[in-house]
């Protein structure tokens, strides 16, 4: 698989093949279930939503993302890439568990930051299953180790299938500070799991 770059850092496989193997709707033959993807009228038209950037951050690791439009309230693990080159995932069996690429930008940070997690598990729903019915404009917020909460806008959330995935669009520097939060979707397949990937573009707006 060939290398993707966040910002300065080399780092392969960041679809997170291992997020995507619909282990629920495999084991329970729910396909009728499939978590929502994003509409047309999420996805990006030539800007974002219009809110100002807010001012940098110093570097922080985070702790914890909240997304209260789809009900996330989920702690931070650090992600590190694995002996392939791929990057690591949250353990399956934690499904209120997300992780950042901590290898990468901070949340808050001038730059993209990169937030993973799983959309299922063999039990049923995780962390961000609900991320594709997320809309333009719902607010993230980051607690970090310093003690601030960045919160971002949510400028589009896209859905792409693997062998489209648009490296530099997800992962590419950034001038000012900005968050990716990415997890599987698209066509699902019982042979083969999800077939692509859910990703929210938003960027820093406020903090506190």
């Amino acid at each position: 698989m060939r290398n993707r770059s966040v910002g300065n850092t080399a780092i392969a496989g960041v679809t997170l093949v291992a997020l995507c193997s619909g282990a629920w709707l495999l084991h329970s033959g729910a396909e009728t279930h499939a978590p929502p993807q994003p509409s047309a009228a999420q996805a990006h038209a030539g800007g974002d939503t219009g809110r100002a950037a807010a001012p940098a951050l110093p570097p922080s690791p985070p702790d914890r993302v909240r997304i209260p439009a789809i009900r996330v309230d989920a702690p931070l693990m650090g992600l590190a890439l694995t002996a392939s080159g791929s990057l690591d995932v949250p353990p399956a069996s934690r499904k209120n568990l997300a992780g950042w690429y901590e290898a990468g930008t901070t949340p808050g940070e001038t730059g993209t930051a990169i937030l993973a997690g799983h959309v299922d598990n063999a039990e049923g729903p995780a962390v961000f299953y609900d991320l594709g019915a997320l809309r333009k404009g719902s607010a993230i917020e980051v607690d970090r180790r310093d003690g601030s909460v960045a919160v971002f806008t949510v400028d589009a959330v896209e859905v792409y299938d693997a062998k489209d995935f648009p490296d530099e669009k997800v992962y590419g520097a950034a001038r000012r500070p900005e968050l990716r939060v990415i997890t599987c979707g698209g066509g699902y397949s019982r042979s083969t799991g999800y077939r692509g990937n859910v990703v929210v573009f938003a960027h820093l707006t406020s903090n506190r």
